[in-house]
């Protein structure tokens, strides 16, 4: 009998893409650095039909694209706490509830705003929305008018540990600020880590910096390779009602807007200059902000909606007495784009891809860990947060108020668009090597038989551009966990050609849509191999940290000295 349970569970590790000669996992093993007989047949409960079911669902046109603060959005969120709450998850949110409150604004563009570029060389010209530009005010108020100035401020960056600063000391209060997206260009890991973005090429931190120098507005110039999407992917995320948490006392912007390449060149030439070396010049340090004769007379005009959403949350407490106050935690953003009333046809941004499947993954991976008969030493954490294509706003609520202190959550693991395209060869974790956890993250890998796959396109960001971020600013060890590009049956070429197409068609568009032929092998795959990396870290001798001299690594000691969690009564 003993030898026919282990060649069952043998095949069940083979079929997960597990070795069966490893030498560090076997089945039926119970030490606290492999997974146990229990989990392994637990994981393999994971059913990519039962990703699909999820997905249709959450895809559907009945849910009118999730948007935040609307009713498609409140919608998914019940169905996810429904789904927990069915598989004997206990509630971690608000008063003895699945769900967390996250207080914000709605922000709404009302037709009588104006965006005015004036130049003593020409008439004053004004921009048409969402195709020469789009904007927001960013003070959640009725009415904002700016008649300032512009200075051309390069990358708009400060950042000490690489002696850069695009600011040089100039007052720019009271002025709106041109600026470039991305970062300067550099193949030197140890600038600006190379060709990988960091968050001072994300648009968030470039508004949050202006407003921190006190200026009063900022234009992004969108151009689509520094961006690493087309003006239809800015413009579909800026139209109609944007969400915001409300304020909290931090310095806001009357302006935070995008301009089309065209529109800045224009202004360029408005003030005698010219773009092209504009651009150049912003590769230096020595570069200095420059003031244009072209001035912004704007009339932001918002109808302003204070509004709540839910984040949801739900625990599997662990087993260990002593353990089991900190946790490992799974994520993934239920929100998407919501229904735009002013487009004709298909109006209706499904997010099948982006992220009904995150949600689908999130959902099933809760349903695994209830089925082991076996629970984890530490407790498991399940968020299914709001507001991701908001700016990453319930993750960043959920990190300034977890129901579990920051300081004991070990490591956060998020899903974030898993496309459904076959059995994947490929993983990537980027940004886990960031952590003392990523040996263990590459023997699994290795023992799932998946090669860990850099990041393709390391100059879009990635890392600063999902939920995982939000909680490693708080100083947990965070990181999204999907496939690579290389697919059983193909080669690399095509997995990038299919992750090239969707972000060209489908990326932000109503066409990311479920369909029939959908094959959620991959979604299984990477929901089995993110249970393993949870199971391991959450028994685990000693807590996740950061590696020496990461930037995370002080918010991770600051957390350690905040033992309380500080979000609301349970």
């Amino acid at each position: 009998m003993r030898k026919s349970v282990l060649l069952f569970l043998t095949t069940l590790l083979v079929s997960s893409g597990w070795t069966a000669d490893s030498p560090r996992r076997r089945a039926g093993e119970t030490s606290s650095a492999r997974l146990p007989g229990t989990a392994i047949a637990a994981m393999q409960k994971i059913d990519p039909e039962h990703i699909r079911a999820h997905v249709r669902f959450l895809a559907s046109d009945l849910l009118e694209g999730r948007g935040t603060g609307q009713r498609g959005g409140d919608i998914a969120a019940e169905y996810i706490a429904t789904q927990f709450a069915l598989h004997g998850l206990k509630p971690a949110g608000d008063n003895g509830t699945y769900l967390q409150k996250v207080p914000m604004v709605g922000i709404t563009p009302l037709p009588e705003t104006r965006f005015a570029l004036a130049s003593p060389r020409a008439d004053a010209r004004e921009l048409k929305p969402l195709d020469e530009y789009v904007a927001y005010d960013e003070t959640q108020q009725p009415t904002s008018d700016v008649d300032a100035g512009i200075v051309y401020v390069g990358y708009g960056i400060k950042a000490p540990e690489y002696q850069w600063d695009d600011y040089k000391g100039v007052d720019v209060k009271g002025k709106v600020l041109l600026m470039l997206v991305n970062e300067p260009p550099s193949t030197d890991v140890k600038f600006f880590k190379g060709r990988a973005l960091t968050y001072y090429g994300r648009w968030t931190y470039k508004y949050e910096e202006a407003a921190r120098q006190g200026a009063v507005g900022v234009i992004l110039i969108h151009e689509t390779e520094m961006a690493s999407y087309p003006w239809e992917v800015v413009r579909n995320s800026n139209s109609g009602e944007k969400s915001f948490l409300e304020l909290d006392g931090t310095p806001r912007l009357k302006v935070a807007s995008w301009v089309q390449l065209e529109v800045a060149k224009q202004m360029a030439a408005d003030s005698g200059m010219d773009l092209g070396k504009m651009m150049a010049d912003a590769h230096s340090r020595d570069f200095h902000p420059a003031a244009m004769t072209v001035k912004l007379k704007a009339h932001m005009a918002s109808k302003i909606r204070p509004f709540e959403s839910n984040n949801v949350l739900a625990v599997l407490p662990g087993s260990d007495a002593r353990l089991k106050n900190e946790a490992v935690m799974y994520s993934a953003h239920y929100d998407h784009l919501g229904i735009r009333p002013d487009m004709p046809g298909d109006n209706i941004y499904n997010g099948a891809n982006d992220n009904a499947t995150g949600c689908a993954i999130l959902m099933e991976l809760a349903r695994a860990y209830s089925l082991s008969a076996q629970t984890p030493r530490r407790s498991i954490l399940f968020a299914s947060v709001t507001a991701e294509e908001q700016g990453l706003l319930g993750s960043e609520y959920l990190g300034k108020h977890p129901p579990i202190p920051a300081g004991k959550i070990t490591l956060a693991l998020n899903f974030d668009d898993v496309p459904p395209l076959g059995a994947p060869e490929e993983v990537e974790v980027s940004g886990a090597e960031r952590t003392t956890f990523y040996s263990t993250v590459e023997a699994l890998a290795k023992e799932f038989r998946l090669a860990i796959r850099p990041d393709a396109r390391p100059e879009a960001g990635h890392y600063y551009r999902s939920d995982h971020f939000s909680l490693a600013r708080v100083g947990i060890p965070a990181f999204s966990i999907n496939s690579g590009v290389k697919y059983k049956g193909h080669d690399a070429a095509w997995g990038l050609q299919q992750a090239d197409d969707y972000t060209a068609k489908h990326y932000h568009q109503p066409s990311d849509e479920y369909h029939p032929n959908m094959d959620f092998t991959a979604d299984a795959a990477i929901a089995r191999f993110g249970f393993a990396v949870g199971w391991e870290a959450a028994g685990a001798a000693k807590l996740v940290g950061w590696e020496k001299g990461d930037e995370f690594e002080a918010a991770r000691q600051m957390s350690a000295l905040s033992p309380q969690p500080s979000g609301h009564t349970r």
